[in-house]
């Protein structure tokens, strides 16, 4: 079964699992998850921990031990396995179904990983394991579920923040969930009554943003302009190079291209099953394909050889303006970009 990290203290609440898969990509939740689940196995009598790194040296027979060494005198355990980045392949899938039937009520199965992807989801392993625990995703929160985010930890913390408040405090802190949640204990430290506005924030607050690369091609694919310029003006300032933007972005210009080549043959949802594009990104190239034509596209890519060029080849001029231009040309429907020109 499947809960979200927010929900994870209110199952632990009704009772504990024999396993618990955690897999996302953000750090706080995660560790967040795994204290949560180390708490309530406590309050029930699991006091020893073993933590394996699952790599080429690992030795499973130690894992193993940890669920045949029990008597009447040994503790209840907790064994936690990290998977690496890379993922699970057929050696550790094996592994993994070995432990699935060894399980039992004295040792609690915790296994870490970085986010699923639908192969890993459907694999026997992963269905074996959920059957006897829970999976809890541990995903970074996007810019639409970040203000809700914002107002359940307020929620936790006493705070009563106001509209604008939450929303600022979701801006400055988006992809940053360890600084959001340093700056709210500050606040509830600042503030005892728990009201938070603007005032108070831009008092006792500076920005915590953390963008990506991948921030800009999401805002880039959905056409919010003035976001996409936000996020290029903090990637230059942290010293990103241009080259891994522009690199980023040709691989979604050629996708986009073969997908709008195909548009007048395929429905776009074929389209998508056949390039594996995932639910939650579907709605963004449906944004993209709808408002950039196949010649546009062609511009497009044009206008990023001459950044990549610029980037290459002219050390004294800065491609940042045109990487601007670019995100700009790229975001704005063709009676806009008219309208400009």
């Amino acid at each position: 079964m499947r809960i979200f990290a927010e929900r994870l203290a209110e199952q632990l609440d009704k009772s504990l699992k024999s396993v618990y898969l955690i897999f996302g990509n953000e750090p706080l939740l995660i560790q967040e998850s795994r204290l949560a689940i180390q708490k309530a196995a406590l309050r029930q009598g699991f006091e020893e921990r073993h933590r394996f790194a699952v790599d080429a040296s690992l030795n499973w027979n130690e894992v193993y031990d940890c669920f045949q060494a029990l008597s009447l005198f040994s503790s209840r355990q907790i064994v936690e396995l990290e998977l690496p980045e890379t993922g699970v392949n057929a050696a550790i899938a094996s592994e993994l179904l070995t432990l699935s039937s060894m399980l039992h009520p004295d040792t609690l199965l915790v296994v870490v990983g970085s986010k699923l992807n639908k192969a890993q989801e459907n694999a026997k392993w992963f269905k074996t394991l959920t059957q006897h625990g829970h999976w809890v995703s541990c995903q970074t929160p996007d810019m639409a579920r970040l203000p809700q985010f914002v107002q359940s930890r307020c929620r936790q913390l006493g705070l009563k923040p106001d509209q604008q408040a939450v929303q600022m405090l979701a801006q400055w802190h988006e992809g940053n969930l360890f600084a959001l949640v340093q700056s709210l204990e500050k606040l509830a430290l600042l503030y005892p009554d728990g009201v938070l506005n603007l005032v108070r924030l831009e008092e006792s607050l500076s920005r915590h943003n953390h963008f990506t690369p991948f921030h800009w091609i999401d805002a880039l694919l959905e056409g919010k302009a003035n976001r996409c310029q936000k996020i290029l003006r903090q990637l230059a300032a942290e010293g990103v190079e241009s080259v891994i933007l522009l690199r980023s972005l040709q691989k979604e210009l050629m996708l986009l291209l073969k997908m709008q080549a195909l548009s007048a043959q395929l429905p776009l949802n074929a389209i998508f099953e056949q390039h594996k594009v995932w639910p939650n990104k579907r709605p963004l190239y449906h944004a993209a394909l709808t408002r950039l034509t196949y010649q546009r596209l062609q511009r497009l890519l044009q206008l990023l050889t001459q950044v990549e060029l610029l980037a290459k080849t002219q050390y004294e001029q800065s491609e940042w303006p045109l990487l601007h231009q670019l995100s700009l040309e790229m975001c704005l429907p063709d009676a806009e970009l008219a309208c400009k020109a």
